[in-house]
């Protein structure tokens, strides 16, 4: 039985609230999403939050997940979301099922990411579109927590990522942390294309709840910097892929 500690460690957190954040990378995912849009798949839905606000803009979408757990608490969220119990380096679905594959926050987690690629890129039709979020390795902190003599530690960690490999992954073996480089190696021999790419800031309502004039400022200050080439100091890497024949 992995205990919640480790399963947070290995897997992280789903949203579990809707906030300014999330709404915000929902915009994005929409402006992105291929025309026409029928059919979508929130790939690691956890407990169904982008499942929820995707179905006021797709006539049907799917979620998996492969924490029973969460998916308990999305059939709750989003009763009429067909659901699947599943790996992510093994999809249960038929080739050319989706028009858009959402990854958010996930791959980084995956066992096998490279696999994982592929498989969201084999459910995608031709001109369909995946949307992928994963954590930028130039970001000053990392956002899953770290080991320290054996122990977990959950919260962010100044400068881990700018280690080298061999010492970042002693402590934070349990994530990964991606720069271009590396994200756009997942699927080198894929048939797919790059239609944007981006890294973008955080939404900061956890501090935004607690300190609105200081939140409003870090936002403003940090959503102008994405217009600049400081935006590779960003949060989460935006890619935005569309599968081609």
């Amino acid at each position: 039985m992995i205990h919640q500690p480790e399963r947070t460690a290995l897997r992280g957190n789903p949203s579990f609230v809707w906030r300014a954040g999330q709404e915000r990378r929902l915009q994005m995912i929409l402006d992105w999403a291929p025309q026409p849009l029928q059919r979508a798949l929130v790939d690691g839905c956890g407990v169904g939050i982008y499942l929820r606000a995707l179905q006021e803009s797709v006539p049907e979408v799917h979620g998996m997940d492969i924490e029973g757990e969460h998916l308990r608490a999305a059939a709750g969220n989003v009763p009429e979301a067909p659901l699947n119990l599943s790996q992510g380096e093994q999809l249960p679905y038929p080739d050319g099922s989706f028009d858009l594959v959402l990854s958010h926050e996930v791959l980084e987690h995956m066992q096998d990411d490279c696999r994982a690629a592929s498989e969201i890129v084999r459910v995608l039709r031709v001109g369909g579109r995946a949307v992928i979020f994963v954590p930028n390795r130039l970001f000053p902190f990392e956002t899953h927590g770290h080991y320290w003599q054996g122990v977990y530690r959950f919260g962010n960690t100044p400068l881990i990522n700018y280690l080298p490999d061999f010492l970042r992954n002693q402590l934070a073996p349990h994530v990964r942390a991606y720069t271009l480089r590396s994200l756009l190696d997942l699927f080198i021999g894929l048939p797919v294309l790059v239609k944007r790419h981006t890294q973008i800031f955080p939404g900061y309502d956890g501090i935004n709840a607690r300190q609105p004039v200081i939140g409003a400022c870090l936002r403003a200050f940090t959503y102008a910097l994405e217009q600049t080439p400081l935006t590779t100091l960003g949060i989460s890497h935006f890619l935005v892929l569309e599968k081609v024949e």
